[in-house]
């Protein structure tokens, strides 16, 4: 019978890739890491990795016992959870995932009045320039900008949000001036990576701008932003991100008006768990309550509390 404590640094080493990341995350030693896989191999008879230059990669039978392994993972978790009561109570754990812009600028202030009101529920915030990975409970419950299309979710939309072209005076002073759409191909953009664009929704040139020059590319967008504001060259940003800032002017405003969606999304089987459905309802709360600033029409935030 295959070993659970075996199949749980299993998972790890391949999520890790690493023979020492996945020692530290378990609390053991790598040697003991190495000598676990070596007795799982042979119950399975299969090479389970290759180590190369990368670290630790799975080989096909490998992969295919993650497979098995991670819903192996998820039922524990469940059956932790229920037998300990915390589907039924505030407390716990809840990590969520969100867009880097939105997870960043409005999340991380708006949580502070929701741990307040919940102290015994802590909340982690995952905020990174890709969608976060709910089947191997990355998150209990994430914000992203494109509707999952397969999968066991319970799925919302949180709200929507614009965004506009963006320069600063000082830019706008010193380059070819901009009256019409067709200017833009004079003026050089800073926008996402080509190849690490995390969703067709955020590929904005291909409409605005195709043949204008790119100036600079990152996959994230609090780094573009922050480009924009040394007045480096336009760049297109969610009103919400942009308008902190006095440094920036919306540039063709009437022109260019882009109008994208947020959308709350958990998996099935842990959305009525009652810390994640309480933190669930506290954001669908907070994307009403700021409407109007995702959408650029009012540059405060509303917080718990205040009047709308």
């Amino acid at each position: 019978m295959l070993d659970w404590d075996n199949l749980r640094i299993f998972l790890v080493l391949a999520r890790s890739k690493s023979l020492t990341d996945a020692a530290k995350k378990l609390g053991i030693d790598h040697t003991t890491v190495l000598r676990r896989m070596k007795r799982l191999e042979a119950q399975v008879e299969s090479p389970l990795f290759e180590r190369n230059t990368l670290g630790y990669l799975l080989t096909p039978q490998g992969q295919r016992l993650v497979e098995y392994v991670e819903k192996i993972e998820t039922r524990v978790h469940e059956l932790a959870d229920d037998l300990g009561g915390v589907n039924r109570s505030l407390a716990g754990p809840v990590r969520l995932g969100a867009t880097e812009g939105f997870g960043s600028t409005i999340l991380a202030p708006q949580l502070a009045s929701f741990c307040r009101l919940h102290p015994a529920i802590t909340v982690d915030i995952l905020t990174v320039p890709r969608f976060v990975n709910l089947p191997k409970r990355e998150a209990d419950l994430a914000v992203i900008i494109e509707r999952p299309q397969t999968g066991s979710y319970v799925v919302t939309k949180l709200s929507d949000y614009r965004l506009k072209l963006y320069a600063t005076p000082a830019y706008l002073e010193r380059n070819v001036p901009i009256r019409q759409l067709k200017d833009l191909d004079q003026h050089a953009f800073i926008t996402y990576l080509e190849d690490l664009v995390l969703s067709d929704e955020l590929r904005y040139m291909n409409s605005i701008a195709p043949n204008a020059p790119r100036k600079m590319q990152s996959s994230s967008v609090i780094a573009q932003y922050m480009a924009a504001r040394r007045g480096l060259a336009l760049a297109i940003l969610p009103c919400f991100l942009a308008q902190q800032s006095d440094d920036l002017v919306s540039v063709l405003d009437d022109e260019i008006d882009l109008v994208r969606s947020f959308w709350l999304v958990s998996p099935t089987e842990l959305r009525h768990t009652a810390r994640v459905a309480a933190l669930w309802n506290y954001l669908l709360d907070v994307g009403q309550r700021n409407h109007a600033y995702l959408m650029g029409t009012t540059t405060q935030q509303v917080f718990e509390g205040a009047a709308a």
